[in-house]
């Protein structure tokens, strides 16, 4: 009887697997047309300001919002900003030049690349976006990266202003 409850258990598993790996399936039309898409790495001019990768994606159309990005191994969720509704921005944070550290070792690169539902080279990611109350998602290629921007260090406030 307990063998039967395994079997039972691991074959629910194994469902629910498969349902995952269907849902994340590409489209193969574009759900509007991409202009500008591109990526640029920056770095903090100041010591832990953070660095990092930020990918732009501009699209054609006013009715579609994309949601998240695939990108070299993670995700992130797009933002954009209200003077430009149309360019999606998606903020990849990486570890050079940033205050916070982890004190626990863990393989994460490994756990990652497990998890990781797409297989893309470094010129291509994946957008999702909703469209008729379903999650789709759609493959860009070609990926362009822009010169890095090194951030300015901020002057800091002088106490002393306005004294003698």
């Amino acid at each position: 009887m307990k063998r039967l409850i395994k079997l039972f258990f691991l074959g629910l598993i194994s469902i629910s697997f498969s349902q995952c790996a269907s849902t994340m399936k590409l489209e193969k039309n574009a759900p509007t047309s991409f202009k500008e898409i591109y990526i640029k790495n920056w770095v903090s001019g100041v010591k832990g300001g953070g660095s990092g990768i930020n990918i732009f994606i501009e699209i054609d159309s006013k009715e579609l919002v994309l949601d998240s990005v695939f990108f070299r191994k993670k995700s992130v969720k797009l933002e954009t900003k209200p003077s430009d509704p149309q360019l999606f921005i998606g903020r990849f944070m990486s570890e050079v030049n940033s205050e916070e550290t982890s004190l626990s070792i863990t393989n994460s690169k490994d756990d990652k690349n497990l998890s990781f539902p797409f297989n893309l080279k470094d010129d291509e990611c994946v957008v999702s976006y909703t469209q008729n109350g379903q999650i789709k998602y759609y493959k860009l290629t070609n990926i362009v990266e822009k010169p890095i921007d090194a951030l300015p260090m901020s002057a800091p406030p002088n106490k002393n202003k306005g004294k003698i």
